[in-house]
């Protein structure tokens, strides 16, 4: 179907971007922790992705680190991506260096980003996604492109959000830890044990 409208509509490839915005009742830092790739949103994605999308399965590699791949796995293909950008709790950039899902004649993947602010008690995160089209007119095709980014930007950003209310239910179900004289910190300072900022 995709080559079929490359072969009909298909021109020059133009580059566009696609920012979707979220509010969260949590700090930055929780925020960073629960970040996640479309392919690393558990349940099954809205039929309107599915429908031009092959289904995410699973990722592999670590996203915390500038210049690490991060093997993006499809029920059909695959993506490949960089990370180029790594500022905690602000920023996370990437770039794809390689994209192999069936859609390479109508759209390629180019880059993304999740930034975070806080605000207040809370924090605002914008994804946003480039990339490459090939569709005309594309008055038409731009509308139908940034209504699937969006919905896919929702699902991550839905994603996250489930996330951070299934970490702050554990946390508020987690009994407290009695100090006792053997397990208290020399000192008398009770000590808060460090969680790890990087995304997941």
């Amino acid at each position: 179907m995709y080559r079929l409208l490359r072969l009909l509509f298909g021109r020059h490839a133009v580059n566009e971007s696609v920012a979707t915005q979220a509010r969260f009742d949590a700090c930055p830092e929780a925020v960073w922790n629960q970040m996640k790739f479309y392919e690393e949103v558990p349940g099954r994605p809205p039929w309107l992705l599915r429908r031009f999308l092959p289904s995410p399965v699973r990722t592999e590699g670590d996203k915390g680190t500038v210049g690490s791949i991060v093997h993006c796995a499809y029920s059909s293909g695959e993506l490949f991506k960089r990370i180029t950008t790594v500022d905690e709790p602000r920023m996370l950039g990437f770039e794809v260096v390689r994209q192999q899902l069936g859609i390479e004649d109508c759209i390629l993947t180019r880059s993304g980003s999740y930034r975070i602010s806080g605000h207040g008690s809370g924090a605002s995160v914008v994804l946003t996604t480039n990339y490459q089209a090939r569709l005309r007119p594309r008055r038409l095709w731009r509308a139908v492109e940034k209504i699937l980014a969006r919905r896919l930007h929702r699902h991550i950003l839905g994603g996250m959000r489930a996330a951070l209310s299934a970490a702050a239910a554990d946390a508020r179900s987690a009994p407290a830890r009695r100090l006792t004289p053997e397990t208290a910190p020399s000192g008398g300072l009770a000590c808060t044990p460090s969680r790890s900022h990087s995304p997941r």
